[in-house]
């Protein structure tokens, strides 16, 4: 709480580990907070994430439809034959979308596979378009890898020192097992495999380090074709990005001197 300076947050501690997040709640909810934001005269600032919920968010975004049945079915296939045998099947239906999503993010792949079956048309044909529906300022921060992957591990060892496996064993008493979402989250799903005896600590903080490097390489995978960011290269100082921040705000709205 000290590190959000006072500062009105939104969107946090809103599920319990035993829910499953939507894409679709999301968008209803955080789009009705940026709504309560502007009435009261203020600009809100949306920071992700993941890139899908971004731009489900910012973006003309319709929801196919859903069935709990073939959900169900192929997150049994998921458990049971790997998510290798969804992304296969994916990547014969709907390249595009197989290769948008790759072969360990077996929600995406349920998802994707739920669609085509339902609509017989291609999961990404549905996806957002660069195409406003919040109108907004993008800016991305660009740090090279020789920077973002030390930080990365100094992260996990963090959060390995402060307490990570006590959370997860904590959480396993509120059914964090039985959350879809929660147990699969880069963290979670490795200490799980710790207290399984799985895994020992230090390849635990290995794997949830190189789980963590894969995300931030699909984040920018997923934000870099976008034309409308601004991205902002090479300073990790906090006062050099907010400062290069504002000038990208500035020119974005015209008040550039």
């Amino acid at each position: 709480m000290a590190e959000r300076l006072g500062i009105p947050h939104h969107r946090l501690d809103t599920l319990a580990v035993d829910e499953d997040a939507s894409v679709a709640r999301f968008q209803r909810e955080a789009r009705a907070d940026i709504a309560a934001i502007t009435a009261r005269g203020l600009h809100a600032i949306v920071v992700g994430g993941s890139g899908l919920y971004h731009r489900a968010l910012l973006d003309r975004f319709e929801f196919p439809p859903t069935d709990p049945a073939v959900r169900a079915a192929l997150e049994a296939r998921g458990e049971d034959e790997g998510p290798g045998v969804l992304y296969r099947e994916l990547a014969a239906a709907d390249p595009e979308a197989a290769s948008s999503i790759g072969p360990a993010n077996t929600k995406r792949l349920v998802r994707a596979l739920e669609v085509i079956h339902l609509t017989g048309k291609p999961f990404s044909s549905g996806l957002p378009r660069h195409e406003y529906e919040v109108p907004a300022i993008q800016i991305g921060l660009d740090v090279d890898h020789a920077i973002l992957d030390p930080r990365i591990d100094a992260r996990v060892e963090a959060m390995w020192e402060q307490g990570l496996v006590d959370e997860v064993r904590t959480l396993e008493g509120h059914g964090l097992r039985d959350g879809v979402t929660a147990r699969r989250a880069v963290g979670y799903a490795e200490t799980l495999r710790y207290l399984d005896g799985e895994l020992d600590a230090e390849a635990t903080r290995a794997l949830i380090a190189q789980h963590t490097r894969r995300l931030a390489r699909k984040q920018r995978q997923w934000f870099r074709p976008d034309p409308r960011v601004a991205w902002i290269a090479g300073p990790v100082d906090p006062s050099d990005v907010a400062r290069a921040a504002a000038d990208a705000i500035a020119v974005a709205t015209g008040h550039a001197r």
